[in-house]
């Protein structure tokens, strides 16, 4: 492989040695390149013709042949000096570097201006005389005359002044040539691009996604450079036209960086060059930024430099990748970017007039550039294809290795067959075993929620036969005073009778009946049966509280779900519990207006209860016999939330407590007091109403419990 690109080397050595050009006679007009022009460098930029005739510091060229004039930001006039001698009187200089940024031409005749013509990419390309996409000026010399021309030339790139003086036929000729060449060149990559589009599409593969990017960028680049760009796509667009080949270059470069790295696989098998590669990339994005700020002159040295340097860490890094592991993808890179190396060394010695400007050397790069986009395709295709037989081979592999899998698995279930009938047995035996203890699991769990409640209607027991003892005994102790005193009244009401009966004047009637009223104190007795009907009244009327209020917590159709006011529940409640918060805890009460929601009345009561209870206990437990206890009892509605808060300032919480709450079995209480499932049913009930319970609990401060329940039950 290296013989053969040892010897390409030689061959295209050979054919730069073998240089068939002429030198220019400047009496007349040759089909070779003019290297006879004087030079003068302006570093002003502002000079005018009759500044630079009259400074007349022109140099004669030195290279032997086109002017390579270098990177400047300076302005360059040429100076040359022609007499036709010859019969032709319609001839043309023409410039063929069609990426020069202002060239302004002028004709001398006499010692006087006969025209001027100014060009370049500063100008729309509409502005030109002609229609060629490199620079013609009519020389408008007549046989036997003598004229100066003069030429002034900027750039952001190199300026190279390869400049003809030709016939409109030879011009025409050499049109013709060019474009059959470039329609050669350019149908090479257009085919290329169209074909690993197509793949790409196919494929999905990322290393062809890259490379119709590579191919593209250099397709675009080298229409550049051939003045077709601007001719053909951004003829009006004069920034794009003076920036096109630095932004081409960079995006070249990058892609090309992105596609060696994705095609030799660097980060695999090289990563040290990777990450030299990745660096390289980097200068890209800062040429690219250079030219973006006007920067052109150092951004195109530094495109340069960043290109030559790169091109050959990509050569070396496929070297490195093909020596040690010997990739079929490494050595046809090797190949293929050793041509683009050459050609690429032809094409920059010739600007730099190491190499004579001729048809091969101008064409070095295109030709070079044609064979690395066609060879890597192949490349391509051929990686495809080595992936294609792995995995033919990986799958023929796989495919025995399932097969004796399958044969031991044969050999297995034999045995297997034998233990899963042994252990479905016990299994069963097992299985039998654990339905039982569930069963019994279920049965316990049952009578401990049944003695819970049991429990809980003891306790409810417990304080309605105390609230309603008190005003039963009231109503009791008052009925017989109540008696008495009626039995006085009527015997009093006998005795005032009578006096009519026995004749009595009114006045002596009257003495005698205040004296019998003073006699049974008949003032007492009318306030004495007032207050104890007083206190019948209220007695009858505190019971049917009582009666109300537990005929609301105790709701027969506790089962079904039902709009039910909290509000009122929270009430009836409050008065059931009346004997288990006691006379020393204040019960505060704050109410939403509206307490409606869709639940299950019968359970929220026991929740409620359950809440009012454990807060009586906490805050019992703090204050013992004083006063001081507090429960806060509160609710607060919107359009889809009701969320019912307990507060209390008892004992309060630690974080371990709180975390085992509502874990069955789970009581602070001693032993006797409480069975540990009060708040587990709270917390069954409240995820039966789709609802949340939230706890706030801080030692030695109290106690917040929140509810939240939706209004309507899903």
């Amino acid at each position: 492989m290296f013989r053969s690109i040892f010897i390409l080397l030689l061959t295209a050595l050979g054919l730069l040695v073998h240089n068939h050009s002429k030198a220019f006679d400047i009496k007349g007009s040759s089909s070779e390149f003019i290297t006879d022009f004087k030079i003068f460098l302006d570093s002003t930029n502002q000079m005018s013709l009759q500044e630079v005739i009259k400074h007349n510091q022109f140099k004669s060229n030195i290279n032997s042949s086109v002017p390579s004039l270098g990177v400047t930001k300076h302005a360059y006039w040429l100076c040359l000096n022609v007499s036709n001698l010859s019969p032709f009187t319609s001839l043309v200089f023409e410039v063929s570097y069609p990426i020069l940024d202002l060239l302004e031409f002028y004709h001398l005749q006499n010692d006087s201006v006969q025209f001027k013509i100014v060009t370049g990419e500063r100008l729309p390309f509409s502005s030109r005389k002609n229609t060629s996409e490199t620079f013609v000026f009519p020389l408008n010399l007549k046989p036997g005359a003598n004229a100066t021309y003069y030429f002034k030339v900027e750039s952001g790139e190199q300026i190279i002044f390869p400049a003809k003086i030709l016939t409109n036929e030879e011009l025409y000729e050499r049109k013709q040539n060019i474009a059959i060449f470039n329609g050669i060149y350019f149908g090479i990559v257009l085919v290329m691009f169209l074909y690993n589009i197509f793949l790409f599409l196919a494929l999905r593969d990322s290393s062809y996604g890259y490379y119709v990017l590579y191919i593209f960028f250099v397709g675009l680049t080298q229409a550049i450079l051939n003045g077709y760009a601007f001719k053909y796509f951004w003829p009006n667009n004069t920034w794009l036209a003076q920036h096109a080949i630095l932004l081409g270059g960079s995006l070249s470069g990058l892609t090309t960086i992105f596609f060696v790295r994705d095609f030799l696989q660097t980060k695999i098998f090289s990563p040290r060059f990777n990450l030299l590669l990745t660096g390289f990339a980097g200068i890209y994005v800062i040429t690219m930024f250079l030219c973006f700020i006007g920067e052109l002159q150092l951004s195109y040295q530094l495109i340069n430099a960043n290109a030559g340097l790169g091109s050959f860490i990509l050569l070396f890094s496929a070297i490195n990748i093909n020596l040690k592991y010997e990739t079929r993808s490494s050595r046809f890179f090797i190949i293929a970017w050793s041509i683009f190396l050459i050609s690429v060394i032809i094409f920059v010695a010739k600007d730099l007039g190491l190499f004579p400007y001729n048809s091969f050397t101008v064409s070095g790069l295109q030709i070079g550039s044609a064979i690395v986009v066609t060879f890597l395709s192949f490349a391509l295709a051929d990686k495809i294809n080595t992936y294609r037989k792995e995995k033919e081979l990986s799958q023929a592999e796989a495919l025995s290795i399932a097969l004796e899998n399958e044969r031991i698995i044969a050999e297995q279930n034999i045995l297997l067959e034998d233990k899963v009938l042994t252990r479905t047995t016990e299994l069963k035996k097992t299985n039998d075993e654990l339905n039982n203890t569930l069963k019994n699991l279920k049965d316990t769990q049952s009578q401990l929620v049944e003695q819970e409640k049991m429990a809980s209607l003891g306790q409810l027991t417990a304080g309605i036969a105390h609230e309603i003892n008190n005003p039963i005994n009231f109503v009791t102790s008052s009925i017989k005073p109540l008696k008495r005193d009626i039995d006085l009244l009527i015997e009093l009401s006998a005795k005032i009778e009578n006096l009519g009966v026995d004749g009595i004047d009114s006045e002596k009637r009257k003495l005698v009946i205040a004296k019998l009223k003073n006699e049974y104190d008949y003032k007492f007795l009318l306030e004495e049966i007032s207050y104890l009907l007083k206190g019948i009244s209220d007695g009858s009327s505190r019971t049917a509280e009582i009666v109300k209020g537990l005929r609301v917590f105790s709701r027969v159709d506790e089962d079904d779900i039902k709009q039910s006011d909290v509000n009122e529940g929270l009430d009836s409640t409050i008065v059931i519990c009346n004997n288990i918060i006691g006379s020393k805890i204040a019960i505060e009460k704050s109410y939403s207006s509206n307490g409606v929601i869709e639940c299950f009345p019968g359970k929220l009561n026991q929740v409620f209860m359950n809440m009012i209870s454990n807060a009586a206990y906490a805050v019992k437990e703090k204050f013992q016999d004083k006063s001081g206890g507090l429960i806060k009892i509160s609710t607060q509605r919107t359009q889809t939330e009701l969320s019912i808060v307990f507060e209390d300032n008892g004992l309060g919480m630690d974080e371990q407590t709180q975390k085992k709450l509502f874990e069955p079995f789970f009581t602070t209480k001693p032993v006797g007091e409480g069975t540990g499932l009060g708040l587990s049913i709270v917390f069954t009930t409240i995820r039966k109403h789709d609802g949340q319970i939230l706890v706030e609990s801080t030692p030695g401060i109290g106690t917040k419990f929140i509810i939240i329940l939706p209004v309507t039950h899903k």
